[in-house]
């Protein structure tokens, strides 16, 4: 499988090892529509983890795509309020790769690890942002 970037190929690989089954970029969301009625604004994101009826969004990249990425993902949320979705943050992914081993502590460093940890153990339908998601401006 090709994945847009090699964050969504190592979080794949540790789903993988949890046996926690996946899907890569199955659903697009159309969250705005041209006078036409035809998509104007859409947003599909990385991972759907059938089990918990989870959709995750990593974002590994710069601020200006995580705003523009949680601006999409809160609005699915309000269009959706059924769908349960989790933004992944870098901060998130890298003290996932520490905490299984795949990347050394420094890379914490780095990236200005003093953040509390994402957290995998999530309930059904709860629809939890990460930390600071909704101090983003619109």
């Amino acid at each position: 499988m090709r994945f847009a970037h090699n964050s969504e190929r190592q979080f794949a690989k540790l789903l993988d090892f949890y046996a926690i089954a996946w899907e890569y970029e199955p659903t697009t969301f159309t969250l705005e529509w041209t006078r036409d009625g035809e998509p104007a604004q859409a947003f599909t994101p990385d991972f759907y983890l059938p089990a918990y009826d989870l959709y995750i969004e990593i974002t590994t990249l710069n601020q200006k795509l995580v705003t523009k990425k949680n601006r999409k993902a809160r609005r699915l949320r309000e269009q959706n309020p059924e769908l349960n979705i989790r933004v992944l943050y870098q901060r998130d992914y890298l003290h996932l790769l520490v905490k299984y081993g795949l990347e050394p502590p420094s890379q914490l460093v780095a990236a200005g690890g003093d953040n509390p940890p994402f957290r995998l153990d999530i309930e059904r339908h709860a629809n939890v942002d990460a930390p600071g998601a909704e101090a983003e401006s619109a």
